[in-house]
């Protein structure tokens, strides 16, 4: 069965310069595309992607992932928006570069899709009332 899953990847200063995602298609058949990325030698690597491949090879990549000391976690656990603080000004709407926020036509509130969410953190900047979250 294929699965599909996006999900942040964390490389400690140690793994930034080896080919750890290469190793996901060649070794376990994986196919990635890359959300977000910035590694660079001084910090640690953060990558979010889409990870797609039948459960198996899916189940040994991440094994392989977490021996070699890279984190994983999942992307909708990331970006989380504090219900009480937010105002539904809409400073998040024009900045999110996937989507993820959108108004409401009838009540004008902002409605926020976790599912789209890059975990960029441009909204976290951006938002007046700090309502946006963002959680490792």
């Amino acid at each position: 069965m294929a699965v599909s899953k996006r999900i942040v990847l964390r490389f400690p200063r140690r793994l930034v310069d080896r080919p750890i995602v290469y190793r996901l298609i060649k070794d376990y058949d994986l196919e990635f595309n890359i959300l977000k990325a910035s590694v660079t030698p001084d910090e640690e690597g953060l990558m979010v992607l889409e990870l797609r491949g039948e459960q198996d090879n899916y189940d040994k990549g991440i094994s392989y992932l977490t021996k070699t000391g890279v984190r994983i976690q999942s992307l909708s656990q990331d970006v989380t928006r504090n219900e009480e603080r937010c105002t539904h000004c809409g400073a998040c709407i024009s900045i999110c570069p996937s989507g993820a926020f959108e108004i409401e036509p009838l009540t004008r509130r902002v409605i926020f899709y976790n599912e789209k969410c890059l975990a960029c953190g441009l909204c976290i900047k951006a938002c007046p009332p700090r309502a946006m979250e963002l959680h490792f």
